[in-house]
């Protein structure tokens, strides 16, 4: 009987990390000293915290709600309840969240961290440095926590991806009972950065994940970017939240109508216009045959 199996292991040993911070050379000291060597097909599903402070993303913020509105670019939806304002917005780096990524745990009191600035770039980074340090075909998946349309609670996702297939793209091929599958497309990347998080935690001091048994999901190319998961512009069926979109529509018809409606008042002024003007004319070319008659 055919069994797989898929071993996700997290591990200590990184400091706290600062600007600047090696981190190819600390996370590759962690694997060798928790005895861990990598092997083609591992993938390293990496928190994108530390890779925030190793690039500098970290910030002052005394309010960390304006920092959120420097980081978006579109807002999706905005909720107020008794413990401030939740805002859904979809943010520079293309990805549809909760706050734009803004981050105030795991920095000091006064700081907030932002998403690295491109998360596709800085796991090919690690990608590649990490392939040469230890001469193993791996791929990297930068995590970061968002949450989901209809479904409470939160799950790692990535946000960033290197020599991972992000999608497997089942379409054409055909199920166990020969029906061809038209739609299926597997989210490895996604998939792979929440088996990460099971381990990983949000408060265990281990942000990096080694995830084996998912060789199929490494590629030898490096360019496998996680933007090709965040569906925005016209293929998104879920562009706005419901009150935003019955707000929008309803501002739409009101437009339309006052467009409609001065349309409609134009085109009834001209009409009757015209006919106050025929009316004269009619009133005045019967004066005018009066006249005549009287003095011929």
């Amino acid at each position: 009987m055919e069994t797989r199996e898929l071993r996700v292991v997290a591990f200590g040993g990184l400091p706290e990390i600062e600007e600047g911070a090696d981190l190819v050379a600390l996370i590759g000291d962690a694997l060798e000293g928790a005895g861990l060597v990598p092997l083609d097909g591992d993938v390293l599903v990496v928190t994108s915290k530390i890779v925030s402070k190793a690039e500098g993303r970290r910030i002052a913020a005394a309010d960390r709600e304006d920092a959120i509105t420097a980081e978006t670019v579109r807002v999706v939806a905005s909720r107020a309840h008794p413990g401030g304002v939740t805002r859904i917005v979809e943010n520079r780096q293309g990805i549809v969240q909760a706050a734009a990524g803004v981050d105030a745990s795991n920095t000091p009191s006064g700081t907030v961290l932002l998403l690295p600035v491109d998360p596709d770039a800085s796991a090919r980074g690690l990608a590649a440095g990490l392939r040469a340090r230890f001469g193993v075909e791996l791929g990297v998946v930068l995590s970061d926590t968002l949450g989901r349309a209809w479904r409470e609670g939160q799950i790692d996702q990535a946000i960033g991806a290197a020599g991972v297939r992000v999608l497997d793209d089942l379409r054409g091929s055909r199920d166990s009972f020969g029906h061809e599958l038209a739609v299926t497309q597997a989210a490895l990347a996604d998939e792979l950065a929440s088996a990460g998080d099971l381990v990983k935690g949000k408060a265990s001091g281990m942000p990096v994940a080694l995830v084996r048994g998912a060789g199929h999901a490494v590629t030898a190319s490096l360019d496998t970017p996680a933007r090709a998961l965040s569906r925005t512009g016209p293929g998104d069926m879920f562009r706005l939240g419901t009150d935003e979109a019955l707000a929008e529509g309803r501002a739409a018809g009101l437009a339309e109508g006052r467009a409609e409606g001065r349309a409609e008042g134009r085109a009834a002024g001209l009409a009757e216009g015209r006919a106050e003007a025929a009316a004269t004319i009619a009133r005045l070319e019967e004066e005018l045959a009066a006249l005549r008659a009287r003095f011929n």
